[in-house]
């Protein structure tokens, strides 16, 4: 575990001790964006749309000079990509199957300039080495973590269906020398298709891909072996339908279990992320809450109506708000019942109010009756 981890911990101190961290941080961010994965993902895919016109003769022969232009200034992107990716992390940069693919590749592109192609000795090479440039569409490969993730679930599966292909094999080859035995006379039998040992392999090869296997077996039924029907299908059955298609099922459950851990991983990823935006809102509004009570206490507003109101000015409709921790925090519960506490102290003092109005109303209505009962009294009088 410690020699394993040694690469990593070299990088580490490396990292310490370079006197361009700010920089270095700043190229890992930039390999890191999204923007950038979707710049190389377009130039790659330029790059595929270009060596797809240089199939076309008429196409490379009037636009040679821009398709030459156009590869070369590609290739630099790919060489400026590598050089920053070394630059960030030289240690573990060789640790990465897919950055060492990424170097073979670059060398291949540049294979083709390292050869005089107008020498009609090393046209031959040159035409070869320049078919091997359709290689650099693979590096959409490290940009895309679907494919990274079937590329890991086939590398799995190698293992396995190495093992179910010699069995394959092996039955293969115990058929063979069997029908090499059964009708490889070269008078009587099939000599073309079971005449030696390599021509019965790729009969064999046939019957097991089921390609044209009835055209073997019509050979050999116009010769007289009728009974070969019972060998043909039986290897087929045992070729085709057990190892073959186990070999396929194989593939599939692996790549299945891939599909299922990446979606594990993204789903993970999305919790990771959601969860630490969570905790940032949760920490600024417990920071605003705590700044409420602090202004609070400290008595720069004369009532909790302008505390509030002072509050929502610094509000905006678009604040994320996070209630189910929020809420039954210490500090919102002591804001919120000394909120409650305030609003009935309020609707107290409201009901007094309302009392002593209702006691005003009733003395001023007693006054007017008063007033309008003695006139006729003096009249009487008088």
């Amino acid at each position: 575990m410690v020699i394993s981890n040694l690469p990593y911990c070299l990088s580490l101190k490396l990292f310490d001790r370079r006197r361009d961290t700010e920089f270095c941080a700043y190229i890992r961010r930039l390999l890191q964006n999204p923007l950038f994965n979707s710049i190389m993902i377009s130039i790659i895919s330029l790059n595929a749309v270009f060596l797809g016109l240089e199939t076309d003769y008429a196409i490379k022969l009037n636009s040679y000079a821009y398709l030459e232009l156009a590869d070369l200034i590609i290739i630099s992107i790919y060489t400026t990509e590598l050089l920053l990716k070394f630059y960030v992390d030289p240690l573990n940069y060789w640790r990465s199957g897919y950055n060492l693919f990424d170097v073979l590749i670059l060398f291949i592109a540049y294979l083709p300039y390292t050869i005089d192609k107008n020498d009609i000795k090393h046209y031959r090479t040159w035409n070869i080495i320049n078919g091997f440039q359709a290689l650099k569409i693979l590096k959409l490969i490290s940009y895309n973590r679907g494919m990274r993730s079937l590329i890991t679930a086939l590398g799995q599966t190698v293992k396995t269906v190495i093992y179910v292909l010699v069995l394959l094999f092996l039955l293969m080859f115990i058929f063979a020398i069997l029908g090499y035995g059964l009708y490889g006379d070269p008078e009587t039998g099939d000599s073309k298709n079971w005449g030696n040992l390599a021509s019965a392999l790729f009969t064999l090869f046939c019957l097991v891909t089921v390609d044209g296997w009835t055209d073997f077996q019509n050979e050999l039924d116009q010769r007289g072996f009728s009974a070969s029907r019972a060998f043909t299908i039986v290897f087929i059955l045992l070729g085709f339908f057990l190892f073959f298609n186990m070999s396929i099922g194989v593939v599939i459950m692996n790549i299945q279990d891939s599909t299922q851990n990446y979606e594990r991983e993204l789903k993970a990823e999305k919790q990771a992320a959601l969860q630490a935006k969570k905790q940032a809102i949760l920490q600024r509004q417990q920071e605003e809450v705590n700044m409420l009570i602090h202004q609070q206490k400290t008595s720069e507003y004369k009532t909790f109506s302008e505390l509030v109101e002072d509050f929502k000015k610094t509000l905006h409709h678009s604040d994320p708000m996070v209630l189910e921790d929020f809420c039954a925090s210490i500090p919102f519960i002591d804001l919120y019942l000394t909120s409650l506490d305030l609003q009935d102290n309020t609707v107290y003092r409201l009901q007094e109010l309302c009392y002593e109005l209702v006691g005003t109303l009733n003395t001023i209505l007693e006054d007017i009756r008063e007033k309008s009962v003695l006139p006729p009294e003096k009249d009487m009088k008088s």
